[in-house]
């Protein structure tokens, strides 16, 4: 017993470190990613067609479709097709009045011409004060602002869209002034193939520009303006007058287009959209993480070489009389460790709920570590989660339904029921009232009807049969024999310690886990709030793998002193263990919330607090289970290994 628990946990050790060897000193190991779309070749001339999609703010969070504010729009809108993760991302991709030619530059093109009233003077405004940001998609890249480094070294950073205006002051007036970016200037990177002269996009770049346009004469379709003449190569700069939103002011539409060559190949196009520069941050949170499993398994290692040590030597001379009572402890207590525990029905449905999210978050790590989800595919991510979540419906039925036989039950349709209704229903409620609040701010982000009919026939076409089919084939195998008998009579739990107090030691065993995560969590936080991407899958995966192991070892430590100390009521107290660091991620969401966010508005608010308190919720259940099952197997093993008289 002890040699296998032992060498289990050294090669959990060097199955870690061979899987950041593998994918942290590999190249490509933090930007590899297969591309969502096939690459599309270009000749000169060829037309391209610029798609826009919804405006954004860290602000509010609330996303609204492009052509929510009076933009130019085409003759006709015609909205893209969206896959279940763009719509539930609030993304409304839509054709723009935009057109280029490739490799044929532009200068000057004016869009439209719009007269403000008082509407469309609020509307600006508004997104201008709340900073939005409009996004635009060219070949299936997202359009970005280059910004020069302050210390004038390295490529630029890049910022996903740019902002509808901006507010200021003129010189010698203290009152801010709206100011409307309605000059685009365009840089479309291509890599030309020598051979056929085609040609790829392989980067989307603008410069916006807020000019108060001047032209001579009544406006018509042939009038030219002053202020931006391609006859006379007179182009917009930073000098030229702004655009104020103003009530009954004249706005006009223009853009320009240049086409750059570049060096960099179609299929390293996103390289320079996803570059690392905190790569050091990265592996301080790998080590840090390291350094708690390390320690975790030597204290679990010398737990199991002692209780192997003292079984054997059948409490030799050479015991202290203390050594001896601590070893006698969780002996004493071998009739009474595997009673069922109170409310076992509901642990049956949270151990089954929490297979079912570790089944769909490893299956999920793989594929975006493999390059199948990365930024290019866009809403890739989240409906293959959604996908996973309802065909691991299947192992959580099965879980459930095998424990809760174990315990005795006889009902396994009324477990496989709890199991397919009771965690999605929270969520759901949850998801429904944020919904409401997201509908009523008239936001894009709000999820349609067509789209929460998806939803309900993952949840009832798909989750629910597989929960219930895996409820059946589990209950049909045979029970999970203990390994020793429980008596009848329950035995008295000494007085214990106040260090072994439940809610103590709970919370206590939360900080670990949470601490091997914390780090990479800020990041995660980082890319969904403030509208950046997350990429790298791998060094994700590398702290994944560290997590379980911190929370089957944390639980197995404080499993064995509780033992020790003669509290035999551990089934609960297993998952709540490593359950706990979902107390501390909501917490440090919190803080996040305060500390890094602007957030000022209530709906805002309760969409960020409403959204990490599934976040947590769904942590809860995906940590207890490895806690669950890490004690559990530790508790079938010293028992069954150690001869009872």
């Amino acid at each position: 017993m002890g040699r296998a628990a032992v060498g289990f946990h050294a090669i959990s050790t060097v199955f870690i470190f061979t899987t950041i060897c593998i994918l942290l000193f590999s190249d490509n190991a933090f930007c590899f990613y297969l591309p969502g779309v096939t690459p599309q070749d270009f000749a000169k001339g060829d037309p391209l067609n610029v798609k826009v999609n919804k405006l954004t703010s860290i602000k509010t969070q609330l996303p609204y479709s492009y052509y929510s504010l009076p933009f130019c729009h085409p003759s006709k809108i015609i909205d893209s097709r969206e896959n279940l993760g763009e719509v539930l991302r609030g993304d409304r991709i839509e054709n723009s009045p935009y057109v280029f030619k490739m490799r044929e530059p532009q200068m000057c093109n004016v869009v439209c011409r719009l007269m403000l009233d008082a509407k469309t003077t609020k509307e600006f405004r508004e997104k201008i004060e709340d900073e939005y940001r409009v996004n635009m998609i060219l070949d299936n890249l997202p359009l970005v602002v280059p910004i020069p480094r302050s210390e004038q070294e390295g490529p630029p950073i890049y910022q996903l869209g740019f902002h509808v205006g901006l507010k200021g002051q003129y010189s010698g007036i203290k009152d801010e002034k709206y100011f409307l970016h309605n000059h685009l200037s365009f840089t479309v990177k291509f890599h030309k193939d020598p051979q056929t002269d085609l040609a790829r996009i392989v980067g989307f770049e603008v410069t916006p520009f807020s000019v108060k346009h001047q032209y001579q004469g009544q406006w018509n379709e042939n009038t030219r303006l002053t202020t931006c003449n391609p006859l006379a190569k007179h182009t917009v700069t930073s000098s030229n007058s702004p655009q104020e939103v103003v009530d009954k002011e004249e706005v006009i539409f223009t853009y320009d287009v240049a086409f750059e060559e570049s060096e960099v190949k179609w299929a390293s196009r996103w390289d320079t959209y996803l570059l690392m520069t905190d790569d050091q941050i990265h592996w301080f949170s790998i080590l840090n993480s390291l350094m708690i499993v390390l320690f975790l398994s030597g204290m679990v290692a010398m737990i199991m070489l002692r209780t192997l040590y003292r079984d054997i030597s059948k409490y030799n001379e050479l015991e202290t009389q203390e050594e001896a009572q601590e070893e006698t402890g969780w002996k004493l207590v071998h009739a009474d460790v595997f009673r069922p525990p109170t409310n076992s029905d509901l642990l049956c449905v949270y151990v089954g709920t929490g297979v079912q999210f570790l089944g769909m978050i490893l299956v999920t790590m793989i594929f975006a570590v493999l390059g199948f989800l990365s930024p290019s595919n866009r809403g890739g991510l989240m409906t293959a989660m959604l996908l996973l979540w309802a065909f691991m419906g299947l192992f959580a039925g099965y879980s459930a339904s095998r424990l809760y036989k174990m315990f005795k039950g006889t009902e396994w349709k009324k477990i496989a029921l709890q199991t397919s209704f009771l965690f999605p229903a929270a969520l759901f409620s949850i998801f429904f009232v944020l919904n409401c609040l997201i509908w009523g701010q008239k936001s894009s982000g709000a999820v349609p009807f067509g789209t929460m009919f998806a939803l309900f026939f993952l949840w009832f076409g798909i989750s629910v049969p597989l929960v219930f089919v895996g409820s059946y084939i589990g209950f049909k195998k045979p029970a999970i024999e203990d390994p020793v008998k429980t008596n009848k009579i329950p035995r008295q739990i000494p007085e214990q310690a106040w260090y072994m107090n439940p809610i103590f030691s709970i919370l206590i065993g939360g900080i670990l886990p949470f601490g091997a995560v914390f780090i990479e969590l800020f990041f995660i936080l980082t890319s969904i709030w403030l509208n950046q991407f997350y990429y790298i899958f791998g060094i994700l995966f590398i702290v994944f793998l560290i997590l379980i192991v911190t929370c089957a070892e944390i639980s197995i430590v404080l499993c064995y002193f509780q033992l020790c100390s003669e509290d035999y009521l551990w089934w609960w107290r297993s998952y709540l263990t490593s359950g706990s660091s979902a107390l501390y991620l909501f917490l440090y969401a919190t803080f996040y919330f305060f500390t890094k966010l602007e957030i000022s508005k209530p709906v805002s608010g309760a969409l960020y607090f409403g959204y990490m308190l599934i976040a947590s919720y769904a942590f809860f259940v995906l940590t207890g289970t490895i806690g669950f099952f890490a004690c559990f197997l530790f508790t079938r093993l010293i028992y069954s290994s150690v001869k009872i008289d």
